[in-house]
């Protein structure tokens, strides 16, 4: 098993979430992030003045899903979040080595 987690543009959060169900992905955590990077921070304008941002934000999103289905999740995230621009985001996979559903006891592939 593995855990995905992607660090999107929070413009593009619809057009992902869209794509993944397309593709059988139905849950996922979602969460609130900001990050600093290559983009140094966007400049909103507000009233006519320049604001700098020192944060940029973003979303976080974790899916935990079995090895074979990662490829194919990695790629719709990738296509649907790419705007072609600087600030993109990116994505992680990690090893997972047991889950557990806590209201049925289920245990590994069978909790996911």
């Amino acid at each position: 098993m593995k855990k995905i987690e992607a660090i999107i543009r929070t413009t593009k959060f619809e057009a992902v979430r869209d794509a993944l169900a397309r593709i059988g992905v139905n849950f996922f955590s979602l969460k609130d992030v900001k990050g600093y990077g290559l983009q140094k921070g966007e400049v909103h304008t507000y009233r006519g003045a320049d604001l700098g941002a020192d944060y940029i934000p973003r979303l976080q999103m974790d899916i935990v899903t079995s090895d074979e289905k990662v490829e194919e999740i990695m790629t719709t995230i990738e296509q649907a979040g790419r705007t072609g621009n600087v600030g993109d985001g990116k994505i992680f996979v990690y090893d997972i080595e047991r889950v557990v559903r806590i209201r049925t006891g289920e245990r590994d592939k069978d909790a996911v």
